[in-house]
Parts: C-alpha cells; sequence; structure tokens
C-alpha cells in the first residue's frame, strides 16, 4: 500500500508542497495567495525554530504541525474527490471513519517530508479565483536551481481559502490517490483499501 501511495516524484513533491501548507491559521485576509503565503511563512517559521530543531523535539515539532493541519486543508473535500464514484456508495459512518483514516495516513506518513526543506526560495507566480474556487501557482528553486512549478487548489469556506489539492509539473495529487484507490476497489473491495489503510497507520505507529 505505501508503495502504491507514495510512489514517484510527484507524489512526494506534492506531499512536501502540501505539507509546507499545513501551518495555516484562522486569516483575516480574502485573498487566497496572501493566506497560502502566511501558511507557508508560518511553517518554516517553525521548521527554522532553533528551540525545535533538536531531535529530542521532533515529535513536539511534528505534533504541532499535525495540530493546525486541520485549519488549512479540507481534508473531507480531499476525501471525497480521492474516492470519486466510490464516496457515493458509502454511508455517512463510513464517511466519517475514511476522512478521519485518510487524513491521519497523509499526516503520519509525509510528516517528515517537512523537514526536507531547507530554505529554497518559493515564489509566488500567479493566481486564478473563479467564484469560490481558485488556484495559487508557485514554483520551488531547488538547490540545483531547477524549477519545480506547484499549483495549488483552494476552495473558499466562510472567510477562508483551504487546500484540496497540489499539482506538481501538472501531475494532481487528488488524481493520483484516485487512481490508485479505484484500482483497489476494482480489483478487490473497498473493505480491502481500509485495511490496507488501517495497516499502514499501524505500521506508521509503531515505536522506532
Amino acid at each position: 500500500m505505501q508503495r502504491r501511495l507514495a510512489a514517484g516524484y510527484h507524489v512526494s513533491m506534492g506531499l512536501l508542497a502540501c505539507s509546507l501548507a499545513f501551518a495555516a491559521v484562522a486569516v483575516a485576509a480574502t485573498e487566497p495567495t496572501g493566506q497560502l503565503k502566511a501558511s507557508i511563512d508560518r511553517v518554516i517559521a517553525i521548521l527554522e525554530d532553533p528551540r525545535l530543531k533538536p531531535a529530542a523535539r521532533a515529535s513536539e515539532r511534528r505534533a504541532a504541525v499535525r495540530k493546525i493541519a486541520d485549519d488549512i486543508f479540507d481534508f473531507e473535500e480531499i476525501a471525497q474527490r480521492s474516492l470519486a464514484r466510490h464516496w457515493r456508495t458509502l454511508t455517512d459512518a463510513q464517511r466519517r471513519e475514511f476522512v478521519h483514516l485518510f487524513s491521519d495516513l497523509i499526516e503520519r506518513s509525509y510528516m517528515s517530508k517537512i523537514e526536507l526543506y531547507s530554505g529554497e526560495p518559493i515564489q509566488y507566480t500567479g493566481e486564478r479565483v473563479d467564484g469560490d474556487l481558485a488556484t495559487v501557482m508557485t514554483r520551488i528553486i531547488t538547490k540545483t536551481r531547477t524549477e519545480v512549478p506547484m499549483d495549488y487548489r483552494l476552495l473558499k469556506r466562510g472567510d477562508r481559502w483551504l487546500v484540496f489539492d497540489v499539482s506538481i509539473e501538472g501531475v494532481s495529487l487528488v488524481a493520483n490517490y484516485r487512481a490508485q484507490f479505484n484500482t483497489i476497489i476494482q480489483t478487490a473491495s473497498y473493505g480491502e483499501l481500509v485495511k490496507k489503510m488501517q495497516a499502514r497507520l499501524e505500521e506508521l505507529r509503531a515505536p522506532r
């Protein structure tokens, strides 16, 4: 399951991009780019806080980031789009279970991706807004001076813009999950998908 969920450069970079957005709080600004930049700036501040850098405080640092993940990501929207038509077949209880499981898996599987950030410049190159949907275009400049384009897709909820997808070099993170989840459900069952996700979570929760 982990190989399928984490396969390839695009998934890893996409989750790093998502991780960088984890640090949002309720921001008064209504501008999508302004809220996203504030979020990324805040998480970078956490990563660069000398008090949280020691290995002994790694769990505290990661817990602090996880605690605010729900404030920037619309995990229910991500889950619904990732399951696509299969979402409609689930009961309310199954939907709640899946959202909780999926969000926990993303956070625990890829929290370490946050720590890969080491000062790479992030450029904000444009914004498109269409009603309650927005796309914020950014580029990360790698250590080798390679430009990696990342488009964040956001949905407006009240006065906040919440991330529900990230596209890395034109490859959608949600589309990646959708293809993987659909394959497992089609070749096995939805129950088997849940079992695989639960098994992976147990691995991640095990002491190292």
